[in-house]
């Protein structure tokens, strides 16, 4: 198994660049990050360069302090397209083959409506540069009044947007916490799934701890052909370096 290290928690206090020469040194196979937009594209895409690492993912831009996503917000729309248009532009510049779109703190059919016109948006603008579009569900303890929380509503979006660049993040942390059985949507939903990443459940910490038994996890990614690397989204509670021991221990599965 392959593993990116999410820059968002991993070697979080340092420039962009200089974490992902880090992970590289680490071992890990790619990396991934929340928002980099106050780093200069050319100076993560000389970095990436350097490595040989891939960017995966990044995310949109959350909005004004306290928000958390912009794309289900009605009455938001030319914030959200910009947010969107803006980190598919940043993508691009550094060959990130994947945008999260974040939905925002919203509820009902009309929020629902705004996040599928923001989305069929998102899916066209990315496809034009072989991108993809990734939407995650967030735990209601985490991320209180997020739109998007269950996986059968994310899957519904995305069969009926029918945008074939339209994917789902597959956290485990978020997903365990809001609905467990894991192993069974794993392979249920295995088609739609364009990211899948990790951390302990309860505290987010290092994967080698807690409610999941990750060793499980990355036999069933096995079992389903999963072939791209698996992020490490987790706060390490420390230094980075001193987080790793369960990379060694989870690799070989």
């Amino acid at each position: 198994m392959r593993f990116s290290a999410n820059l968002g928690f991993l070697w979080a206090d340092r420039p962009l660049p200089e974490a992902i020469r880090a992970a590289q040194a680490a071992g890990f196979d790619a990396v991934e990050c929340h928002w980099p937009y106050d780093t200069p594209p050319a100076a993560v895409a000389a970095a990436l360069r350097d490595t040989g690492l891939e960017m995966l993912s990044l995310n949109t831009l959350r909005g004004q302090p306290g928000e958390n996503g912009l794309a289900a917000l009605p009455g938001r729309e030319a914030e959200a397209r910009d947010a969107i248009d803006r980190a598919l532009d940043y993508a691009a510049a550094i060959g990130c083959g994947a945008v999260h779109v974040m939905a925002g703190f919203a509820q009902g059919a009309g929020a629902e409506a705004v996040f599928r016109a923001n989305l069929d948006h998102a899916c066209v603008r990315a496809a034009a540069q072989g991108a993809t579009i990734l939407i995650e569900p967030l735990n209601h303890h985490d991320a209180p009044g997020y739109f998007l929380q269950h996986l059968d509503q994310a899957a519904r979006i995305i069969a009926e947007a029918g945008h074939p660049n339209l994917r789902l993040m597959f956290d485990c942390y978020h997903l365990q916490i809001m609905e467990g059985d894991l192993t069974r949507r794993l392979r249920a939903l295995a088609p739609l799934i364009g990211h899948v990443q990790i951390a302990a459940v309860p505290d987010r910490g290092p994967p080698d701890h807690g409610e999941l038994d990750y060793r499980h996890i990355m036999g069933v990614l096995a079992e389903i052909g999963w072939d791209r690397p698996v992020g490490a989204e987790y706060r390490p509670g420390g230094l980075t370096e001193g987080s790793l021991g369960w990379m060694a221990a989870l690799r070989g599965i």
